[in-house]
């Protein structure tokens, strides 16, 4: 089961992340760069004073860097959502704390079906690996071929099992969203660094006459790049520290929960 959500993850990341790309530059071109949205009717022009026009238009003239950058925070964003939903199912229906709680009771009182059966209404990965160990406790429980020790060390390897399972679940992905926190600020500097090249290339060759035209397209390519680098990075630090804290939670629920468990069945003497 593992390796099959992996390779779906796996695949997902394949197919969005180039279809964002495409889809990014299709946009620029044929919505941003509409020739409509300048004077003139040709993207040479000023951009229109009416908005959406003079929006459309003032980030076409950002340059080549800004579907790059655009296509990173739309791949941010849907990773993001991506991934709160994953966690979201992970976490399952109620809270873990109260979920560990329950569980406890139950086995301390010998109700191991009642116990699973609050598995299957909680659901997610704490509820899983609390399955897996309760399931595994009820296979050797009455196996008089082994040892208290040996059966105790079976729930324990099964739980332990269980939750090397889960956990690349949770930060699947993860890194995409890290790695785009990274590089936004970059490739914005490259877009900002081109359009200030562009700035004193109008002043150079401007022959002592500065050309205010250019001069002006060229700071504005550099401000619009470093805008959405910056905001797309900023989206995506966020987010990344926000999954990082509820993927600790969790794996801090599944760490109690099967100490619980194997602690549980320990006390009660196999």
């Amino acid at each position: 089961m593992s390796s099959e959500k992996k390779t779906g993850g796996s695949l997902f990341a394949i197919i969005v992340i180039p279809v964002i790309i495409v889809f990014c530059y299709v946009i620029f071109y044929t919505l941003f760069g509409n020739p409509a949205n300048f004077k003139g009717g040709t993207t040479a022009g000023h951009p229109l004073d009416t908005n959406p026009q003079w929006f459309y238009a003032t980030v076409y003239k950002g340059g080549i860097i800004v579907p790059i950058l655009m296509s990173i925070v739309l791949i941010v964003i849907t990773f993001t959502v991506e991934r709160f939903i994953t966690i979201s199912k992970a976490k399952g229906r109620g809270r873990i704390d109260s979920f560990i709680r329950e569980v406890r009771t139950r086995l301390n009182n010998d109700q191991v079906n009642e116990a699973l059966e609050l598995c299957d209404t909680q659901r997610g990965s704490v509820a899983n690996v609390v399955r897996s160990g309760l399931q595994k406790y009820q296979n050797v429980r009455n196996d008089n071929s082994l040892d208290r020790e040996s059966k105790i060390a079976a729930v324990k390897d099964e739980l332990e099992e269980a939750t090397q399972l889960e956990l690349p679940m949770l930060t699947k992905n993860l890194f995409i969203i890290s790695t785009c926190a990274s590089i936004a600020t970059l490739v914005g500097l490259i877009g900002t660094v081109l359009g200030m090249i562009k700035s004193f290339g109008a002043l150079s060759s401007a022959g002592g006459t500065v050309d205010a035209a250019e001069l002006s397209a060229g700071i504005s390519e550099a401000l619009i790049n470093t805008a959405i680098g910056i905001g797309g990075s900023c989206i995506a630090i966020i987010m990344y520290n926000y999954f990082s804290n509820k993927i600790d939670a969790i794996t801090h629920g599944i760490d109690e929960a099967g100490f619980t468990v194997s602690q549980t069945f320990s006390a009660k003497n196999i």
